[in-house]
Formats: structure tokens, sequence, C-alpha cells
């Protein structure tokens, strides 16, 4: 499947609320208990996800959008949110969110949308990033290590609807963006 890479637009918020429904519905099951899951709707993620997707840089959310138009994932980058997550010596950016559409798993979408947002972290002068994953999240932590990212030791608990879900943060180093020489 053929995946073209964009910067989402404000008139993504309602499909890429689907999406992120959709992902945790299918991907946290086990994970987070049911009812949780089972409460949540695209409608209560708009207003947030409205915000974000009009944030100025380095915030930015990336679609990957196949042949048919349709959204197959999506990823939100920006600077570190906590200054506790920030790396002492480097600019540190934040991988916020990458979800697909359970649909699309497989299919590259993610792969898509992860480089688009990492290249986006480097172009904004970005040196080191990080990202928070639940710890049983196998599949999707082995995604992160397959694209670079390593746990970095840290825990910490997610309160969600009275569960305690620990939480791992992993950290990867971003190299600075190749400049195109000029012939002289």
């Amino acid at each position: 499947m053929q995946w073209t890479v964009r910067a989402a637009r404000p008139d993504d918020a309602p499909e890429i609320a689907r999406i992120n429904v959709d992902a945790w519905q299918h991907s946290y099951r086990g994970i987070v208990d049911d009812p949780v899951l089972d409460r949540m709707l695209p409608e209560s993620r708009l207003p947030a996800l409205t915000r974000v997707l009009r944030l100025p840089e380095p915030s930015r959310v990336f679609v990957a959008v196949g042949e048919d138009g349709r959204i197959g994932a999506y990823c939100a980058v920006d600077a570190v949110r906590e200054s506790t997550d920030a790396h002492p010596d480097l600019h540190t950016g934040e991988l916020v969110a990458i979800y697909a559409d359970p649909r699309f798993h497989g299919t590259g979408a993610g792969h898509e949308v992860h480089e688009a947002g990492v290249r986006h972290l480097m172009d904004q002068g970005f040196r080191y990033a990080v990202l928070w994953v639940f710890q049983d999240n196998a599949r999707t932590r082995d995604f992160y290590e397959s694209h670079g990212w390593r746990h970095d030791g840290l825990v910490h608990r997610y309160e969600l609807g009275g569960q305690d879900l620990p939480e791992v943060r992993y950290g990867r180093f971003l190299p600075m963006p190749r400049r195109t020489r000029v012939a002289r």
C-alpha cells in the first residue's frame, strides 16, 4: 500500500479522533480496563485535537494518506512537554502520539508518519527526543525499538479511570539534518 505523508489540517480532526479511539480500543485491550475503553468516544477527543492542530511550530501532526484519501495513521511531535524529560545537554523534542487505524496495521502507515515526525524534530533543531509508552504494550515497544528508540530505565504511573498503568520512557539521539552542498 502506498502512503503519502502530509501535515494534518484542522479538518482532519474528526478522522484523527476516530483513529485515536479505535487504536486505543484495539491496542490497549487487556492493558486498560474494558469499561474505560468502551466509554471512549471520538467526539470527546475533538476539542483537544482541534487545538493541537492549530499550535505553532515546533508542534506538528502528520498523517499518512492512502491512495483512496483515507488516513491510515498519524503522529504528533512537539518540544518536550515536561522539563524533567529534557536531556540535560541537548535540545529535546517529544513524540507525543502515534496511532494507526487498526485496519492498516502492518501496511507502513505508522512507519511513514514516524519518519516524518522524527525528520520534523531534527529540522526544528532538536538533538534528542523522548516518548512514553505503556509498559505492557509489547507490540508498540517493539515498533519503537525497531526505529532506534531505547528504554532509558524511567517508569512512572499513569492514572486512568482509577487504574494505575506503568509507562516507560524511551529516548533517542537525533542527528543533525544533512545540508545539501551547493556547487561553486
